[in-house]
Formats: C-alpha cells, sequence, structure tokens
C-alpha cells in the first residue's frame, strides 16, 4: 500500500472494496486507456483513475497496461481497488514500541489486534491514533507517515516516514521492491521444503471480505523457507516480493498450508496425532493469524546508508513453537 492523499487539518484515510466491469464500445475505440477509464466509470475522478491504472487495479483485457496505451473496441476493463474514504483522526495515548527512529522515520512495532488504519467500526484506538500521539507533527502526513501497513492480527514492524520527503522517496523504494521485508510464520501441514509462490491475488469473487488467488488478480509473488518441521506444522521464514492484500495468508492456504489461527483461510485447528496437552490448548486457544514481520532491510531515504532492523518473536508465537517442539520431542522418545 502506498501512501495517498489526505487533508491537512489531520483527516485519515479508510478503504472500501471497488469492483466494476465495463466493454470498450466502439466511440472509445483508440481513446487512451485513462481517457477510457473516465468515459465508463464516470463516478471517481480521473487523477483517481490513474493511480488505478499506473497501480494496475485497472487492467485491460486481463493484464495491466499503460494509461497511454490505445484501447480498442470489444476489450475489458476491469477494475478491482480500495476506494479511500475520509474519516476524522484523533490522537490517542496508545502505547507503541518504536525499534528504530531518527529525523526522517520511525520504525514502529506493532502489537497484534492493533488496527493501522481508522475506518467503519474503529475510527479510533488505531496505530495511526496512537502515531499522532507520538508525534504531532504527522498530521501534515498522509496516513500520518504510513509506509505499508499490516492486518490487525498480524504483529511486526512498519515504516513510519516523518517528513513529505521521506515518505516520497521509502513510498517509491517500497513499489520498486528495494524493501525487503521477512516474516515468521506457522502453517498447518508438514512442508517438505522451501520454495516460490507466483500467483496473482484479486478480491474473492463471492467473499467480499477475502482474497484468493484469480486469474484477473494482480501480480503476487512470495517466497518461503523452511526452519522447523514439526509433527503437524511448520515454521517458516517468507520474503515478499509484491505488497498484496492478505498475500502470505492466501498464498500458503493456496498450497494447502494455510497459517495457524487464521480465521478468513485456516479453518479448524489441525493436531498431530495423540498431541499433548500443552499443544492442543495452544493451538484451540490461538486466535490470530501465526504471522510475524520480523526484519526490515532498507536504504535511508536520506543518507542512504543501509538499515536492518529486526523484531523479536511476540510471546504468543513463542508459547506456540515452544508447544510445538515439546510435542515433537516426546512422540519422538
Amino acid at each position: 500500500m502506498q501512501p495517498g492523499d489526505s487533508d491537512s487539518d489531520g483527516t485519515a484515510i479508510t478503504a472500501e472494496p471497488v469492483s466494476r466491469r465495463a466493454i470498450v464500445p466502439g466511440e472509445l475505440a483508440g481513446r487512451r486507456l485513462d481517457q477510457a477509464a473516465a468515459a465508463l466509470f464516470p463516478e471517481f475522478s480521473r487523477s483517481r483513475l490513474k493511480t488505478w491504472i499506473e497501480s494496475g487495479e485497472i487492467t485491460l483485457g486481463g493484464a495491466p497496461a499503460e494509461p497511454k496505451r490505445k484501447v480498442r473496441e470489444g476489450e475489458e476493463l476491469v477494475l478491482e481497488a480500495e476506494l479511500e474514504a475520509a474519516v476524522e483522526l484523533e490522537s490517542e495515548p496508545i502505547p507503541l514500541v518504536v525499534q528504530y527512529a531518527d529525523d526522517a522515520l520511525y520504525v514502529i512495532d506493532k502489537p497484534a489486534g492493533l488496527v493501522v488504519h481508522p475506518g467503519a467500526g474503529n475510527p479510533s484506538g488505531t496505530l495511526q491514533n496512537a502515531l499522532l500521539h507520538l508525534d504531532p507533527a504527522l498530521a501534515t502526513l498522509p496516513r500520518a507517515g504510513l509506509i505499508h501497513r499490516l492486518d490487525k492480527d498480524t504483529s511486526g514492524l512498519l515504516i513510519v516516514a516523518r517528513t513529505h520527503e521521506a515518505q516520497h522517496v521509502l513510498a517509491k523504494r517500497l513499489e520498486r521492491r528495494e524493501i525487503h521485508r521477512t516474516y515468521a510464520a506457522v502453517c498447518q501441514g508438514v512442508l517438505t521444503g522451501g520454495g516460490t509462490v507466483d500467483a496473482p491475488i484479486g478480491r474473492h469473487p463471492r467473499n467480499r471480505l477475502k482474497m484468493a488467488v484469480t486469474e484477473r488478480g494482480r501480480p503476487a509473488v512470495t517466497r518461503y523457507t523452511v526452519r522447523e518441521r514439526f509433527r503437524a506444522h511448520t515454521h517458516i521464514r517468507v520474503a515478499l516480493e509484491t505488497g498484496r492484500t492478505h498475500q502470505i495468508r492466501v498464498h500458503m492456504a493456496s498450497l494447502g498450508a494455510p497459517l495457524v489461527g487464521d480465521p478468513l483461510y485456516g479453518g479448524r485447528p489441525k493436531f498431530p496425532r495423540r498431541p499433548t496437552e500443552r499443544l492442543r490448548k495452544e493451538l484451540e486457544g490461538f486466535r490470530r493469524q501465526a504471522l510475524h514481520a520480523m526484519r526490515l532491510e532498507l536504504e535511508h531515504p536520506v543518507t542512504g546508508q543501509p538499515l536492518e532492523i529486526g523484531s523479536p518473536l511476540p510471546e504468543d508465537l513463542e508459547r506456540l513453537l515452544d508447544a510445538l517442539r515439546e510435542d515433537a520431542r516426546l512422540a519422538a522418545s
């Protein structure tokens, strides 16, 4: 996710899914894609449509295209995006763990359960509210300086720019895949080895709360390596090459190895044969996706110096891994 527009009075942004389809009529043949999109989707501004084209959220004939590309009669335009709507944002004294700070940026270690952006159902108590308490000057920046986001129940590291210049540089580097993000996760099933999932992700055709691997989705690439194997689970490291909504969760579920505790993609807990009572309790009680953003690698937006920032595994993930190790050890003895 990249920074977008925001009013200087502290307005923040939330997002709602938008889905549209249209066929290019004869009278628009030969026009530029951005011009055709403006005619076919008149409810949206030209600048917003151009941004969606450039980000691949508007596709032509099932593939991303440049705004200047000429359209042909009968081609299909598909819009699958998130529409940003303004909500009031206020400072709130919510404790934050700051893993790194200087004049240009913060790196925040977000706990599980903390929503990043205000929106319907959570107008307050979010990371953005907390950031404005940490640093009121962030109110002048889009999304209080946030460069990317994590799902509510994913824990770990997030970059927050402190200046417009740093936000612009970092957003461009994220877009060019020059910011490397590594996650720790525990998935159901025993993976035989690491690999790469290269499969496009888009909105689920029937459940608008979910994402799915779909031919009409946006390109998405996830690399994973195995750290530990247990009797019915695997501890993995995951590196993102793209940053689609729910990407790791969707890609691992597509392999038949959904993340432990994932409420959307995981289903019921999976147990090894005759698990220890401790492991059974940990798996039944793990109520969030077992996913933690553990490391960021990037160049400083001002100095160009390399930064590598880490975050220790949170207590709930450590407990889960300890229970899995104990179960495997006792089963082997």
